[in-house]
């Protein structure tokens, strides 16, 4: 995909973000990882980006997004699961580059993955969510990709074909995206989108998304 089509979608969907102060911190996680937030998350954070200074980069949070949309897309390798996610997402007329940029966002293919906050499988079904579409082992995988995938036909359908309202609704939960007025001030939901969308791009780009993004 050619940057002036990449750029459009990046101008587009940044609209869709509520303006919002974000100061840029870095900090180095437990596995030696250099992370950048607009929250100081421990002792060790440290302001790389100040939102009042005059020369700041990101002065709103559309900017940052933004920013985060427009980092170099990741390369990508074959998964197990992609006849699987091909055929449940053809099933709901639903994007395969976007299911399986979904999934590597969740789980990075996981499917035995469990979130701190009780998401389960590769496509990190809470609880509720797993028994509203009626999947019966959130831990197999034809399973937890049926309920996933049709929890993000509902999500589509609902925001008229919104791609990164879905987006932000499947992270954020439906309340948070129409409180909001579009995507929320979140800072993990926005990075999630961005990340999200990245990947369907490279799996887009990488033969109409039949690879694994490494990143």
């Amino acid at each position: 995909m050619r940057w002036g089509v990449w750029g459009a979608m990046v101008a587009a969907l940044v609209g869709l973000v509520p303006a919002a102060r974000a100061d840029i911190y870095r900090y180095r996680d437990a596995s030696g990882a250099i992370v950048f937030t607009n929250a100081p998350i421990e002792r060790a954070s440290r302001v790389v980006m100040k939102e009042t200074a005059p020369a700041a980069t990101f002065r709103t949070a559309s900017q940052r997004l933004a920013y985060l949309l427009a980092q170099p897309l990741p390369a990508a390798v074959p998964t197990s699961y992609d006849g699987l996610i091909r055929e449940i997402a053809a099933r709901y007329n639903v994007e395969y580059a976007l299911v399986k940029a979904i999934i590597k966002a969740e789980s990075g293919f996981d499917r035995l993955a469990v979130s701190s906050k009780g998401a389960l499988g590769l496509m990190q079904l809470m609880p509720d969510t797993a028994v509203q579409h009626q999947v019966a082992n959130v831990f197999m995988p034809r399973d937890n990709i049926e309920g996933g995938v049709r929890h993000l036909r509902m999500l589509l359908d609902r925001y008229g074909g919104n791609l990164p309202l879905a987006i932000a609704a499947y992270n954020a939960g439906t309340r948070r995206v129409e409180d909001a007025g579009g995507i929320p001030p979140i800072p993990e939901t926005r990075e999630y989108l961005a990340r999200v969308l990245r990947y369907r791009v490279a799996y887009m780009r990488e033969g109409a998304g039949v690879f694994e993004a490494r990143r």
